[in-house]
């Protein structure tokens, strides 16, 4: 797994929100993160993804919530790291590739 993919994490929220984001940091009461999106359905069996907080100051680049919101902290699928770290310009490392001799 690279570095990019391990920061990207799922919270499942409280309120039943499934908020995909960067983990910045990770304390005994606190999860600080950035650049959270929330999963909305779109119907027909699709998700999308809208920011968390839209109305959030664009100089704010980090919250802290706290842990007592958070029901559990998980890996998110692949595909939904790809495309969130499309959304947000990670570079994305490829894979390694074996070499067949």
């Amino acid at each position: 797994m690279d570095f990019i993919m391990a920061n990207v994490k799922l919270l499942r929220m409280i309120s039943g929100e499934d908020v995909v984001c960067t983990m910045v940091a990770e304390e005994n009461e606190t999860i600080t993160i950035k650049d959270a999106i929330v999963a909305v359905p779109t119907g027909q069996g699709q998700i999308g993804f809208a920011p968390w907080s839209p109305i959030i100051s664009k100089d704010e680049s980090e919250m802290t919530i706290s842990n007592k919101f958070v029901i559990y902290v998980a890996e998110p699928e692949s595909s939904v790291v790809e495309q969130y770290n499309t959304m947000y310009g990670n570079v994305i490392a490829p894979k390694k590739q074996s070499i067949i001799v």
